[in-house]
């Protein structure tokens, strides 16, 4: 029977609102075998505090300062032990106590594990109120190819077998979880649609300036994997996509 490890992995940073919350998600799921590490970038504002206080159900965790989310993403990337590992960052979280044991009970129906395991996400605000589902649904079947048309599996539901995933390029300020997620899927040989809700990730709104600085780098990114040519097409059909959902009062 497979019964693999998780090691869930939670970045924060001056979240003292939001990172309870998650650290009682993550630390009430049913299934027994999770390693869970907290990184926190050293904060300021009480975070540390609240981390420290439920340290007994923490395999690791450490405030420090650090380059970034991508570094300290890095630093949990290199604490994990687990067969898998899956970002839920503060003020996101597990989509019930009982998520990690659903995937699971649905992996212990085949007979190796894959190499990514990926699922649906709902958005909330920070009252956990619905804002709908990403506009962008997970696809039937997945491969490194799938990302031509965008980040079709968010992050926080996108698992990756430890030993196909590299560490974040730090040369991306905005957008190293396309770039990572991309380099996990050309490395993966076999890949696993759970078709269930794995997460509720917090929509904190992003400003104008740093919304056009991660397309820029998705750009970058998409002309690295896919080449110039096609991602230039893509572009355009992307234009006419957002405009249309813009109209409808769509999720972009």
């Amino acid at each position: 029977m497979l019964q693999p490890t998780f090691s869930i992995i939670t970045i924060t940073y001056n979240a003292v609102r939001l990172v309870e919350q998650t650290l009682l998600n993550v630390l009430s799921q049913s299934y027994p075998n999770i390693e869970y590490i907290v990184i926190d970038g050293g904060s300021t504002d009480g975070t540390a505090d609240i981390i420290k206080r439920y340290e007994s159900g923490l395999a690791y965790w450490v405030s420090e300062p650090d380059k970034g989310i991508y570094d300290a993403m890095n630093k949990g990337l290199q604490k994990a032990t687990g067969d898998y590992v899956w970002f839920i960052n503060a003020g996101d979280s597990l989509c019930s106590s009982d998520t990690v044991q659903a995937v699971v009970s649905r992996l212990q129906k085949r007979k190796t594990l894959p190499d990514i395991i990926y699922g649906e996400t709902n958005i909330v605000d920070e009252e956990r109120r619905s804002l709908g589902l990403r506009r962008l649904r997970a696809p039937r079947k997945l491969s490194w190819k799938s990302f031509r048309m965008g980040m079709l599996v968010c992050h926080q539901s996108f698992i990756s077998k430890r030993a196909v995933a590299p560490l974040y390029d730090l040369q991306y300020r905005y957008s190293a979880d396309f770039d990572w997620c991309i380099r996990c899927m050309k490395q993966a040989r076999s890949f696993y649609n759970t078709h269930l809700f794995l997460s509720d990730f917090l929509d904190g709104g992003t400003s104008t300036t740093q919304r056009k600085a991660s397309l820029r780098e998705r750009y970058a990114i998409m002309c690295k994997y896919y080449g110039t040519f096609v991602t230039v097409l893509l572009h355009g059909w992307f234009a006419i996509r957002f405009y249309t959902a813009k109209c409808l009062k769509g999720r972009v």
